[in-house]
C-alpha cells in the first residue's frame, strides 16, 4: 500500500471562504481550492517525465479537497483507470479495488481465462482439426457434384425410357418388364451411392465434432467464468457515503436503466476521492477533474481543462456517495432567462418566428418546464400541433421556428428533412483559425457515458455536414458564419471543437471549451417556403455579440 496521499496546501488558504455546499460533480465552476489543488497536481505530473509519453496521450485527473477532524484543509489526487500500467501511485489515492494485484483474485481468475482462450486457439488452428474440416468440405463438393451427376443422369434414362415406349408402341411384355427392372436397378444404385456418401461425410463430420465440441466446451467455460469475474469484480467495489453505507455496484445499477454496471465503473477519478475520504474520516469540501494531454480521437478535451463526472459510469455510483451531503444547484435546473422575453420576429395565421434568448429551453426539459414551447402554449391556446419545428440549445440565442397547426408543423418539419430550409448561424470562437472558408465532414453519434455531449463516431455516426466562413478576428477571437446542412444535435459545437474540425471551440461552450458568461452562438437567418402561401420566407436577426 502506498504512503497517506494527503497533500496540504503549498500556499496559504486562510483568506479563501469555504463553499457552503459541496460540488454537484456534473455541472459546477470549479472552486478556488480546486484550482489551487490542480494546479500543485499539474506541476507534479510535469516531474515525471517517465510518464511523459503516456500523458501525452491524454488522462483524466481529479482533486478533492477535503478538510481533517482537527479542522486542516489539505487535497487528495487520483487518476481515473490505471497509470503506467499500474493503479496505486504514492502521489494519488488508491484505487476503490486494486484489479491489478499480482496474486489477486482477479488476476488469477484472468489467468485461467486466459489459458482457456490459448486452448481454444491451439484446438482451432490444430492441423488435424483444420486437416479434417478441408476433407469435409472437399468431400462435401465431390459429393454434391457426384450426386448431381447421377441425378441428371437418372433423368436422361428415364426420358429416353418414356420417349421408346411412346415410340414403340409394340414393345412386348418383357422389353416393358426389362425397362422397368433397369429403372429400379438405376434407382438402387442412386440410394447405394448417396448411402456411400453420407457415411463417409458422417464420419469426417464425426472427427471435425470431437474438435469443435471440444471447443464449445471450453468456450463455454470461458463464459461462466468471465460471467463469474465479473460478478465478483463488481461485488469487490463496495462504495460508501458520508453516512458509512456501503453497496456494490451491482446493487447500485440494478436500480438504473441499464441495470448492469459498464466496464470501468467505480475506477473513475470522482468515486476513488470520495471513498478514500470517507475510509479515512476526511470531510470532502469541493471536487473538480481536469483533462491532461490531447484530445481522444472521438471525445473532445481539451488540455487543462475542467469537466463533470461522466454521466454513464459515475452518476449512479455518485448518487449513492452523495446522498447525506448538501450539493450545489445543478445549474441546468435555474432558468437563466427568467426575465428574459422571447421576440415575436414574423407572424401570420400559420406560423410564427420567434427570438430565442440564452438560456432558455425550446421544449420542456426534466428538471425545466420553462421553456420557449411552454410560453408560446400559453400564448396561444388555441393551437394546435407539437408547435416547435426544431431546437435550439438552451444557450444557443436565435430564431426558432413554431407551426400554428399540425399540418403546417408537418410540411415545415418535412422542408427540415429535406434540407431545403436555409440556415445561417454566427459564433465567437474562442482563438484564431488561419483558413478563411471550408466544410467540415464529421458524423456525429451520442456519447452514452458523457450525456448530453456527442462525439465523432466515424463507425456508428449519423452524417454531418458544415460550411463556414470567417468574419472577423481579433487579437484572441475569430467571428465566423456557420451554414449546417445537417441539423445534429451539438453539430456546430462539436464542429468547432473538434481537432479535427476547427480546432477552436465556440466562446462560452462549457460542454466542449470553457465556460463564460453565455455561449456565443446565435441562430441568425431563416429562408424558407410558407406552406400554405408557396411564398419564400426570409427572416434574419442579427447577434447581439
Amino acid at each position: 500500500m502506498a504512503p497517506h496521499p494527503l497533500h496540504f496546501f503549498k500556499h496559504p488558504t486562510d483568506a479563501l471562504a469555504l463553499p457552503e455546499k459541496f460540488t454537484y460533480p456534473f455541472n459546477y465552476t470549479p472552486h478556488t481550492l480546486c484550482v489551487m489543488a490542480s494546479g500543485e497536481v499539474q506541476d507534479y505530473l510535469r516531474t515525471r517525465t517517465d510518464w511523459a509519453e503516456e500523458l501525452s496521450e491524454g488522462k483524466m485527473f481529479g482533486v478533492l479537497v477535503v478538510q481533517t477532524d482537527t479542522g486542516e484543509l489539505g487535497f487528495l489526487a487520483a487518476f481515473s483507470g490505471n497509470l503506467a500500467g499500474w493503479n496505486d501511485h504514492e502521489y494519488f489515492v488508491p484505487p476503490v479495488f486494486d484489479l491489478l494485484q499480482k496474486d489477486g483474485f482477479f488476476k488469477v481468475e484472468e489467468r485461467e481465462i486466459t489459458a482457456i482462450n490459448h486452448r481454444i486457439r491451439q484446438l482451432s488452428h490444430a492441423p488435424e482439426y483444420l486437416a479434417c474440416q478441408a476433407s469435409l468440405k472437399e468431400e462435401t463438393h465431390r459429393a454434391k457434384a457426384e450426386l448431381a451427376e447421377q441425378k441428371a443422369l437418372l433423368k436422361a434414362n428415364k426420358a429416353a425410357r418414356e420417349e421408346r415406349r411412346n415410340s414403340h408402341p409394340s414393345l412386348s411384355e418383357n422389353e416393358l418388364a426389362e425397362m422397368v427392372r433397369v429403372s429400379q436397378f438405376e434407382k438402387a444404385e442412386y440410394k447405394r451411392l448417396e448411402k456411400r456418401w453420407q457415411n463417409r461425410l458422417a464420419e469426417l463430420q464425426q472427427e471435425a465434432t470431437i474438435f469443435h465440441t471440444e471447443i464449445e466446451r471450453l468456450k463455454a467455460e470461458r463464459k461462466a467464468k468471465s460471467a463469474a469475474l465479473q460478478q465478483k469484480l463488481f461485488d469487490s467495489f463496495q462504495m460508501l457515503n458520508s453516512k458509512g453505507e456501503a453497496k456494490g455496484l451491482c446493487y447500485i445499477f440494478a436500480q438504473t436503466a441499464q441495470k448492469t454496471p459498464p466496464a470501468g465503473a467505480g475506477e473513475c477519478a470522482a468515486p476513488k476521492l470520495l471513498q478514500y475520504a470517507f475510509l479515512h474520516g476526511l470531510k470532502p469540501i469541493a471536487m473538480a477533474e481536469f483533462w491532461w494531454g490531447d484530445s481522444p480521437k472521438t471525445e473532445i478535451r481539451r488540455h487543462g481543462l475542467f469537466y463533470p463526472a461522466c454521466k454513464g459510469k459515475c452518476e449512479p455510483i455518485l448518487g449513492h456517495m452523495l446522498q447525506g451531503m448538501e450539493l450545489d444547484t445543478d445549474p441546468q435546473r435555474q432558468t437563466t432567462a427568467l426575465n428574459a422575453e422571447i421576440e415575436i420576429l414574423y407572424e401570420d395565421d400559420y406560423l410564427l418566428i420567434i427570438h430565442k434568448p440564452s438560456g432558455l429551453l425550446s421544449v420542456p426539459g426534466k428538471s425545466s418546464h420553462d421553456s420557449a414551447y411552454q410560453r408560446i402554449r400559453e400564448r396561444y391556446p388555441d393551437a394546435t400541433g407539437p408547435l416547435v419545428v426544431h431546437r435550439l440549445d438552451m444557450s444557443t440565442s436565435g430564431l426558432l421556428l413554431i407551426a400554428k397547426t399540425k399540418e403546417v408543423h408537418k410540411s415545415l418539419q418535412a422542408q427540415f428533412k429535406g434540407r431545403s430550409i436555409r440556415k445561417r448561424y454566427i459564433a465567437l470562437l474562442d482563438g484564431l483559425i488561419q483558413e478563411n472558408a471550408g466544410s467540415i465532414d464529421l458524423p456525429l453519434a451520442s456519447d452514452y457515458n458523457h450525456r448530453p455531449r456527442q462525439m465523432v463516431d466515424r463507425k456508428n455516426g449519423k452524417p454531418a455536414l458544415t460550411l463556414w466562413r470567417v468574419l472577423e478576428r481579433t487579437a484572441q477571437h475569430t467571428r465566423i458564419e456557420f451554414t449546417p446542412v445537417t441539423g445534429r444535435t451539438h453539430q456546430l459545437r462539436v464542429h468547432a471543437a473538434h481537432p479535427l474540425g476547427l480546432n477552436v471551440p465556440i466562446v462560452g461552450d462549457e460542454l466542449y471549451g470553457r465556460k463564460a458568461e453565455r455561449l456565443y452562438l446565435h441562430a441568425e437567418y431563416l429562408e424558407f417556403v410558407h406552406p400554405v402561401t408557396g411564398d419564400v420566407v426570409k427572416v434574419e436577426r442579427k447577434a447581439e455579440f
